[in-house]
C-alpha cells in the first residue's frame, strides 16, 4: 500500500514563505504592493464591521427574546402573587366568621 499524504501537511515555514512572497511580488509589481495592502486592509475592515453589526443585530435580538420570557414571568409572579393573597384573607374571612 503506498504512503498516504496529509491533505494539509502544515504551516508554510522559512523558504516557503519567502517563494510566495517572490511570486506576488512577480505578479502584482512591486509598486502596485501597497495599493493591494491597503485595499486587503479595507475588506478586512468592512468585513469585521459587518460582522460586528451582525452580532449586535443577533443580541438584540435574543435581548428582546428574553425580555419578552422576564415579561412573562413577571406577570404570572404577580399573578400567582395575587391569587396567594386573595385566598389568604378569604381563609382569614372564614376564620373570623366562624369564631364569632
Amino acid at each position: 500500500m503506498p504512503p498516504t499524504v496529509p491533505l494539509f501537511p502544515g504551516i508554510p515555514g522559512g523558504i516557503e514563505v519567502f517563494v510566495v512572497l517572490l511570486i506576488i511580488v512577480l505578479l502584482f509589481g512591486a509598486n502596485k504592493l501597497p495599493k493591494l495592502a491597503r485595499s486587503s486592509g479595507q475588506a478586512m475592515g468592512e468585513f469585521k464591521k459587518g460582522r460586528e453589526e451582525m452580532e449586535n443585530e443577533l443580541q438584540e435580538m435574543k435581548g428582546d427574546t428574553l425580555g419578552t420570557d422576564e415579561e412573562e414571568e413577571a406577570a404570572a409572579d404577580a399573578s400567582s402573587d395575587a391569587d396567594t393573597e386573595q385566598s389568604t384573607q378569604s381563609r382569614n374571612t372564614n376564620t373570623d366568621s366562624d369564631t364569632a
